[in-house]
């Protein structure tokens, strides 16, 4: 795309905050060479990037990019075996190391979640190795560590008892009474790399020795003394020494990085590229932005420029090419924000097809163009001798030799600057020409005679950005399909023109064009109506939506309240259903004991009772059986013999003093027992005989630790022989 129409929508501006972004010097390269792609998958592969960068940051948060300066000329040095020093092999480093580090930055990460860019930190090189022996040998660009070698350690140590030796030597010559005399200040200091002591011009044939240096004021001269004369030449001699080893490690560092060089090309490139994502990404994030969707149209909802701070930009929806029209004519009063929204729809489609998130809502939608032409502002040139309009016509020309069916033209103030009748037919012609080729347009104008036109076109719509008459201001808001009505009279009603003039001006229009004003005021007032309508709609909506809510919340409440007590009802008659049981159990034991017709017929009864104990919880359980057991069949029983059973639908009037748990779990004994401790109480029984068996001795454990914890139980012992001993367990009650 042609740079010259970039710069006038501010593209460079973008450009500048995302290399401003970067960490890297790769990074800053990618960002200040960019530029919005034509190709539609490649600007889908872009967009995709971005999101799965974006994915990332929202999981990980930043990614740990460090700074990274040029690395072209150490790269060249590496491909050609030449030495480095300390400060490229801490360079090649730091690459290394960031590469380890953008590795864990994805571990244990989903790849779904970054796959536009999972091959980027793929191929990422690490060598801990490498990366660990250069860390351990140099310190600094200016310090190699002691630890680099032994030889090393064992000349900076003989080097540094030398210093140690040379110093004690110096300072007993500064201090003694022979010398300290000659001396201009009692310190020792180094002179072309020798030590020496500082003394008096006066005295300088008092010192025997070499002079090194002379103050600026002649005063002092710098002696070497001849007693340190051979340890200073020591010292020289392990100095050198030291620099011969350095070079050495130096030398060997260096050559374990030669046969890696294209990997540390590589990762210096994605490392480079991955810095430029996440500077889009951080763009993005800062300017709450999101992932267009790319179709054939335009439509941006809630779109912001994303120059004007977010605080006092106006959001704009403005769509072109969705519907019937390609042609897009906005109407309204200056300052009112027409090119602004030039500028916005210019821009937004640039950072698109450049791989940015844009500052729209969710479900705004790009058109990938071939160019982005825009005519704004004033193009007058006095060096040229160039008038607003005939700068404005060369631009045009520009684009009429240049533009596609595929190209986003933006002009501003279409046909201004000359005659308003010749003007608005030019600009009219130009439309129907960019029109007709197919390219997506937007201009802006004043002329009444374009916005008739759009009116009854094919392909062309108009549109209006909003002027609040009675503040005086435009609102900035953009209203589709609604031409821009001219605010001329009006506004000059409201700065005081009397109204005989504004009447006579008004009579100087023709008819047709009265008319045409009235009907798009008209189309105005109602649209600003029929919003006001949609959102007291949309009020009432979310208030029925509201009250649907509590009124199905509070019927579920109702509807669980019921079940539970449903849950409830069942759980008692169950435990109503398992007492009759069992005093069935204990009258039929007794039976058993009578007539054997009348003990099958009573076994027949409680069989008939389990099948219905089995059928609890459906709709079919009968209770007929208990009822016949507890009222009719026993009294047949009691006619025909002399047993002292009497049964009553009152459980507790007629209870055995002993009850057999042999067989039962501990858990279901002890239940069992439970209910028979308390009918025993409400019988008003004293002692009782439970009988559990000696078996593995469980049972009685289980039941002796339930009835020291009995409400009904007052003490408990173990039978007497002869009366079932560790079998037999005699209760008493309360």
């Amino acid at each position: 795309m042609l740079e010259k129409y970039l710069d006038k929508l501010e593209y460079n501006v973008i450009r500048d905050s995302l290399e401003n972004e970067c960490e890297t010097f790769e990074g800053k390269k990618i960002a200040s060479k960019l530029t919005p792609s034509s190709d539609e998958e490649t600007v889908k592969k872009l967009l995709e990037e971005t999101t799965s960068g974006c994915n990332l940051y929202h999981l990980r948060g930043s990614a740990p990019i460090s700074q990274i300066d040029d690395m072209s000329l150490i790269l060249k040095r590496i491909q050609s075996n030449i030495l480095l020093n300390a400060k490229s092999l801490l360079d090649i480093a730091e690459i290394l190391n960031t590469a380890k580090e953008l590795k864990k930055y994805v571990a244990n990460i989903d790849e779904t979640e970054y796959s536009s860019i999972s091959n980027l930190f793929n191929d990422l090189y690490v060598n801990d190795n490498i990366y660990e022996k250069i860390c351990f040998s140099i310190i600094s660009e200016d310090e190699i560590s002691d630890n680099a070698s032994k030889k090393l350690a064992s000349i900076r140590r003989n080097k540094k008892n030398l210093e140690l030796q040379i110093k004690s030597q110096l300072n007993k010559i500064i201090h003694s009474t022979t010398y300290s005399k000659y001396i201009m200040d009692p310190v020792i200091t180094v002179r072309n790399d020798r030590y020496v002591v500082p003394v008096k011009e006066e005295y300088r044939n008092q010192v025997k020795g070499f002079v090194h240096d002379i103050s600026q004021s002649k005063s002092t001269v710098y002696i070497e003394p001849m007693a340190v004369f051979e340890i200073n030449n020591s010292i020289n001699n392990l100095t050198i020494e030291e620099q011969n080893e350095i070079a050495r490690i130096l030398e060997n560092l260096s050559e374990m990085v030669y046969p890696i060089s294209n990997l540390i090309k590589q990762d210096v490139e994605i490392i480079g590229k991955l810095d430029f994502i996440f500077s889009k990404v951080k763009y993005a994030v800062n300017n709450d932005c999101t992932c267009p969707n790319i179709t054939n149209y335009i439509e941006f909802k809630n779109a912001r420029h994303p120059l004007i701070d977010k605080e006092k930009v106006v959001p704009i929806t403005i769509e072109v090419g969705k519907k019937d029209f390609t042609t897009l004519v906005i109407t309204g009063p200056n300052t009112g924000g027409k090119t602004v929204t030039l500028k916005t729809v210019g821009l937004l489609s640039a950072m698109a097809q450049s791989g940015m998130h844009i500052p729209v809502q969710e479900g705004s939608s790009i058109k990938v163009f071939d160019n982005i032409f825009a005519d704004i502002g004033d193009e007058q040139s006095i060096e040229e001798s160039l008038s607003t309009f005939s700068s404005h016509i060369k631009n045009i020309v520009q684009i009429l030799s240049m533009f596609t069916e595929k190209s986003l033209i933006l002009v501003d103030e279409l046909g201004s600057g000359t005659d308003p009748i010749e003007g608005a037919n030019l600009a009219i012609s130009l439309l129907e020409t960019f029109n007709k080729k197919g390219a997506f347009t937007i201009a802006t104008t004043h002329y009444h005679e374009i916005k008739t036109y759009c009116l009854s076109h094919e392909g062309f719509e108009n549109a209006s950005c909003e002027f609040d008459i009675k503040k005086m201001q435009p609102t900035y808001h953009l209203l589709l399909g609604i031409p821009g009505k001219s605010n001329a009279f009006a506004i000059c009603k409201e700065l005081g023109i009397s109204y005989e003039i504004i009447d006579r001006a008004s009579s100087l229009i023709s008819k047709p064009d009265t008319d045409i004003e009235t009907i798009m005021k008209q189309m105005h007032d109602d649209k600003v109506e029929v919003e006001k309508i949609k959102i007291e709609e949309q009020k009432n909506l979310n208030q029925i939506e509201l009250l649907r809510k509590d009124l199905q919340k509070e019927y579920s409440d109702k509807l669980q309240k019921e079940e539970e007590k449903i849950e409830e009802s069942k759980k008692k008659a169950k435990e109503i259903l398992v007492d009759a049981k069992e005093e069935a159990n204990r009258i039929i034991n007794n039976l058993s004991k009578l007539d054997s017709k009348d003990a099958k017929k009573a076994n027949q009864l409680r069989s008939e009772l389990d099948n219905d104990l089995n059928k609890f919880g459906g709709d079919n359980l009968d209770f007929s059986n208990l009822l016949k057991l507890n009222n009719k069949e026993t009294k047949s029983l009691d006619k025909n013999n002399n047993s002292s059973v009497h049964i009553h639908n009152n459980k507790a009037s007629t209870v055995s003093s002993e009850i057999n748990l042999i067989g039962e779990t501990v858990q279901d004994g002890c239940e069992i027992l439970d209910k028979y401790l308390d009918n025993a109480k409400m019988a008003n029984l004293k002692t009782v005989r439970v009988i559990h068996g000696k078996g593995s001795g469980k049972l009685r454990e289980g039941i002796h630790k339930y009835l020291k914890n009995s409400k009904y139980v007052k003490d408990f012992h173990i039978a007497s022989y002869g009366e079932g001993d560790y079998g037999v367990t005699i209760v008493e009650l309360k």
